[in-house]
């Protein structure tokens, strides 16, 4: 190395500087011998970091599965980019485990004595070097610990007057003056998560005495984690918070503009292995891998049945249940399926808070296509208007099958879907991939709780109307109907 001219070794250090993304591939080669694989995520996981280096984001919150490489980004060469633009930086990590973040910490000061860093970057160590804390010449440093662990007397980031003693030379790869942070990789355990005690002490921790260790307003905070319940950390700091945090949620499936699934990493797990993951434990899978955490307790809805196949369809009514939207909040809903003596299939959705002017067309082409006999909408306020531009429309796509049923609904809602939860779980049958057909359906359908405040029952509510419907239907068909082949 020592061949290298001093220009070279200027516009090397120039580019490590002022691109984190080739600091990251440079030091992982040379640390690992092996080259990173980069995915897409780690690209917006970058972005948002050098958002923080610049300071344009104060506090950031990073979600994503395990394994995919979020300590080695946000934490171990985050870190050590830190103290490269500037060696005076101060950096608090914490993480469920002290010898976790311990190890993290091992990892940084690894990466700074590695001979590659050392030739580039003027960051020497201090005399005080510990494993879980140790300093810089510069005195600058890393302090690790558990979240629940001490942290009284150490600080993250420099004071203003600290920051006014930069020299020139980190002042030029550093123009915003970016001087350490609060790293939280991981806060409480996935086994501890379901424990409120476990998840409020966390919560609680971060209130009393982490937020209050930054050294200056300016000190970031950041935090990587999977989502493992609804009010872990993320959850409790975006309720309570919800404007300040910037938030980066990266799913480890995602669908591309064709409606296709695409796993995120498939150097890491395959589509087919996601879906593997996803079978063996849902609960884990939404809030692990897809960043959407859903509660266990007090939810109204077991998981419901499944079909690959439908039924023999001439056994079968083909019926719709429409709830038009009352309010701008609401969203429409509309629900076609397969009415049969043991169980109503769902075969198409229609779930949209879009302008009537959408709504209306993209009602008439699914009632169209799935080739609807009888459609019943709650007339309520604009719903009767709404029911006959529908039948407008289907009529101009030469659809005359489809009867419309206006009805009024002057029950309870909450009560209704209450009382007919059972009804909705035992009867429903859901498409195999009705999650990922439907996604704000289901979402809205499988949070719904018992007890509380629900963002949006319009999903429920119109399945318990299908419920309803159906049930009257039945019984307005004879025995002999019904052994007949059913209408």
């Amino acid at each position: 190395m020592a061949s290298v001219s001093d220009s070279l070794l200027l516009a090397h250090r120039r580019l490590m500087l002022l691109s984190y993304r080739f600091f990251v591939s440079e030091m992982f080669f040379q640390v690992h011998k092996t080259k990173f694989v980069f995915g897409q995520h780690h690209e917006q996981i970058i972005k948002a970091l050098e958002k923080v280096i610049r300071g344009d984001t104060r506090k950031l919150i990073i979600n994503i599965a395990p394994r995919y490489g979020k300590t080695e980004i946000a934490v171990k060469q985050f870190i050590s980019y830190g103290l490269a633009i500037n060696p005076r930086s101060k950096f608090l990590h914490l993480s469920y485990s002290a010898s976790l973040a311990a190890d993290n910490s091992l990892s940084v000061k690894n990466n700074i004595m590695n001979e590659y860093y050392q030739y580039l970057f003027n960051v020497r160590f201090g005399p005080k070097s510990t494993q879980s804390w140790w300093q810089t010449s510069e005195g600058g440093g890393v302090y690790a610990t558990s979240t629940l662990g001490q942290v009284t007397g150490f600080g993250a980031g420099l004071t203003e007057s600290e920051e006014d003693l930069l020299d020139e030379y980190t002042i030029s790869y550093n123009p915003d003056r970016f001087s350490g942070a609060i790293i939280i990789d991981d806060p409480i355990k996935p086994e501890d998560a379901l424990s409120d005690n476990a998840r409020e002490s966390v919560n609680r921790r971060f209130e009393t005495t982490i937020r209050n260790r930054v050294n200056s307003r300016k000190t970031p905070i950041v935090i990587i984690m999977q989502r493992l319940h609804e009010h872990d950390l993320c959850g409790y700091l975006q309720e309570i918070e919800p404007d300040e945090w910037e938030v980066v949620s990266i799913p480890a499936i995602r669908t591309d503009e064709f409606g296709n699934e695409q796993a995120l990493w498939p150097f890491k797990h395959t589509i087919e292995e996601l879906h593997a993951i996803e079978h063996a434990n849902e609960f884990v899978f939404q809030t692990q891998y897809m960043q959407n955490p859903t509660p266990m307790e007090g939810l109204m809805y077991r998981p419901f049945r499944t079909y690959d196949e439908l039924p023999v369809r001439k056994k079968a009514v083909r019926f719709n249940y429409t709830d038009s939207a009352d309010t701008g909040s609401d969203w429409l809903c509309s629900i076609c399926c397969d009415v049969h003596p043991y169980g109503y299939y769902v075969t198409d959705v229609l779930y949209s808070k879009k302008p009537v002017e959408y709504t209306e067309q993209a009602m008439a082409q699914m009632l169209s296509k799935q080739e609807t006999e009888r459609c019943y909408v709650e007339s309520n306020n604009g719903g009767r208007i709404f029911m006959r531009n529908v039948e407008r429309i289907c009529r101009e796509y030469e659809n005359r099958k489809t009867q419309f049923i206006p009805f009024a609904q002057t029950k309870n809602k909450a009560v209704r879907i209450f009382t007919r939860a059972n009804e909705v779980n035992n009867m429903i049958y859901m498409p195999a991939d009705w999650e990922r057909r439907w996604p704000e359906f289901a979402h809205d359908v499988k949070s719904y709780r018992k007890e509380g405040k629900n963002a949006h029952d319009d999903a429920p509510d119109a399945l318990t109307g299908v419920i309803e419907k159906c049930e009257n239907l039945l019984n307005s068909v004879s025995d002999e109907q019904l052994n007949n082949d059913f209408l």
